[in-house]
């Protein structure tokens, strides 16, 4: 590899420093997500129990300030809060009303989630071809070189396209990590979203009982 950036141009170190920062991004996203979402699913998991357990609200809401560092079920909680008279946001029955700001509630805690899952998907679709494009530049520019040598034979080609060919490996190389890292961290964002609807469909029967039909 650096051998064929020192006899590589500006296109081919380009492209070498691109793979590089998408694998070190995409890196850097996988391990703080996987620290992220199992600190998150154990707060979520402690976090709702712990509020059927309370003897109120407001004690469940003390209890979830200290227990939810991630602010995923919190939130859900505070959106039950009656909105102020006199706006739109108040008009309606209750149930209507919990509907709205929970639903506003689970978007955010979703896009808190989701944060990073693009990065890795964009990483894992791009790679390949980013990889592929410093192989195709590489082989035209030893080809290049061979047919200005006047100089054509197995040794002079078989070099060259050798080491080309390695940023095929370097794209595959960044794409795999990232592709897999996307998948599952993906099925546990999933899950957490799962008890968070679940949680939020629980707290809005318990907050408007007389409205909920199923």
């Amino acid at each position: 590899m650096m051998e064929m950036l020192q006899q590589g141009d500006a296109v081919t170190r380009a492209v070498a420093l691109l793979l590089l920062l998408m694998s070190v991004s995409s890196w850097v996203v996988i391990l703080w997500k996987t620290w992220l979402l199992r600190r998150a699913a154990a707060d979520v998991a402690r976090g709702t129990a712990a509020f059927w357990q309370a003897g109120s609200v407001d004690s469940a809401r003390d209890l979830l300030a200290a227990l939810d560092r991630e602010a995923l079920v919190l939130p859900l909680l505070d959106a039950t809060r009656p909105a102020p008279e006199g706006v739109l946001a108040a008009a309606g029955e209750r149930a209507q009303q919990l509907t709205r700001a929970l639903r506003e509630a689970l978007h955010q805690a979703t896009d808190r989630l989701q944060f990073g899952q693009v990065l890795l998907a964009t990483v894992g679709s791009t790679a390949p071809f980013v990889g592929l494009l410093g192989t195709v530049w590489g082989i035209y520019h030893a080809l290049a070189g061979i047919g200005a040598s006047g100089q054509v034979g197995i040794e002079q080609v078989a070099g060259p396209v050798g080491e080309a060919l390695v940023m095929t490996a370097a794209g595959l190389a960044v794409a795999i990590p990232a592709v897999l890292g996307y998948n599952v961290l993906g099925r546990r964002i999933a899950r957490i979203e799962a008890d968070l609807e679940g949680f939020a469909h629980d707290l809005r029967a318990l907050m408007a009982p007389q409205d909920v039909t199923h």
